[in-house]
């Protein structure tokens, strides 16, 4: 009955169009009322003690870090650098993409930034040399959900709090799945693009390509200070969110000097808007998680799932069914706060290593952003773009399912995820 209440409710309030934000509040309150726990001044304290967390300090100043980098010029920079290297192949501007999409990764961990400034940046470029427009888009849309996976990700922030798991060890999880997710881009547009009578540009000199990089190596420096800091104890995540944000500001105001003063209050707001909409989010989760813990939900689940839970292989598929399906209907970041404190009891009780199940659990999450019908990187694409949404669905359909059998390899080899991740930490 408990499971009935909370879903019902739930599902009930979306569907009558309230926002997933006051969706889970009033989730939060049937579950109360059917508790016969309801108090106010309980609902109150949960949603500040939701958002009172040192660890989610780092969701605003990753997004004002991402902000910066998009108005300062070091996406472009980056995207230079990587049209210097690779531009002149065969489909090149395909492969820029994939570079590109990586190194921005590094540097804001949002999907929605990195696809809206590859959308702007590369998909006129890829038309104009004669790609189709709905594979460009569909391959920028799948290029940029690979920046909740390599680390600085503020998903990974998100599920490390709700999940109590080391965020650091996050980021370092995700390192080579995030590659392995590139390199399934990469093998799928040389594929795609094969038989293309497409001219490629000349390729650009060593000078040009000395040049590039010169530009973009102050944009390339913040990525290696992340890593190198987190590895060496410097800084924790959160400290590490603010030094990206410094640092961001620094280089595009004094170094490259596009991002001018009076910008800077506009980047602010950008900032806060985003930051306020994930934050309200995670406040309103945590009422729904207390009383999930109240109510014994996870044992509940445990139950229902105790078939799968002498074969961790199996469970995990299970769950990876689920969180897909799920990821259909709702955006990542509720997602993430909906199911983490319902499955993580599942998980330990199974033995699971729960960094190694918060990287598959965020490239789930990663995908349903590049599903219909809420897809908010396909909307982003679409438009930046100024293409059909139904476009850009068909055009991101090989790269989806191949980042879907990537995580079908992770699943059945963990050691793909967690020696890798011993080796970086």
């Amino acid at each position: 009955m408990t499971i009935a209440v909370f879903l019902g409710s739930l599902l009930g309030a979306m569907a009558l169009g309230i926002p997933i934000a006051f969706a889970l509040l009033v989730c939060g309150m049937a579950l109360m009322w059917h508790l016969d726990l309801f108090e106010a001044q309980i609902l109150a304290q949960n949603v500040i003690n939701g958002a009172d967390s040192f660890p989610l300090l780092a969701v605003p100043f990753f997004m004002l870090a991402g902000e910066i980098m998009n108005v300062g010029g070091l996406s472009r920079r980056i995207v230079n650098l990587a049209l210097a290297i690779v531009g002149h192949v065969k489909g090149g501007l395909g492969y820029v993409t994939i570079i590109a999409a990586c190194l921005m990764a590094a540097l804001s961990g949002s999907a929605v930034a990195d696809a809206a400034a590859l959308s702007a940046l590369l998909l006129p470029m890829m038309v104009a040399a004669g790609h189709d427009k709905a594979r460009s888009a569909g391959l920028i849309a799948s290029a940029g959900i690979i920046a909740p996976i390599i680390p600085p990700s503020i998903g990974f922030v998100v599920f490390g709090v709700a999940a109590n798991v080391s965020i650091t060890k996050l980021f370092f999880a995700g390192i080579f799945p995030g590659i392995m997710l590139a390199a399934a881009l990469w093998v799928t547009w040389w594929f795609l693009v094969r038989k293309e009578t497409i001219t490629a540009p000349p390729r650009k000199s060593a000078r040009e390509v000395l040049v590039a990089a010169k530009a973009a190596g102050w944009a390339l420096g913040l990525p290696l200070i992340v890593v190198a800091g987190l590895k060496m104890g410097v800084f924790t995540p959160t400290e590490a969110a603010v030094v990206a944000a410094v640092y961001a500001l620094l280089i595009t105001t004094c170094v490259y000097r596009e991002l001018k003063p009076r910008q800077i209050y506009g980047v602010l707001v950008a900032a806060a808007k985003t930051s306020a909409v994930i934050m309200f989010l995670v406040a309103a989760a945590m009422v729904s998680a207390w009383l999930i813990t109240v109510a014994d939900l996870p044992s509940k689940v445990v139950s229902l799932l105790q078939p799968f839970m002498g074969n961790q292989t199996l469970l995990l598929i299970a769950i990876m069914l689920l969180v897909m399906m799920v990821g259909t209907a709702l955006d990542m970041t509720p997602t993430i706060l909906i199911m983490t404190p319902v499955l993580m009891p599942v998980i330990k009780a199974a033995g699971i290593d729960p960094v190694y199940f918060g990287v598959l659990f965020m490239i789930n999450n990663a995908v349903g952003l590049i599903t219909p019908p809420v897809g908010t990187v396909l909307n982003t694409v679409a438009g930046v773009g100024k293409i059909k949404m139904d476009e850009v669905t068909r055009g991101v359909m090989p790269f989806m399912l191949a980042q879907f059998a990537i995580l079908i390899l992770l699943v059945l080899f963990p050691s793909l995820v967690m020696v890798p991740a011993r080796w970086f930490s």
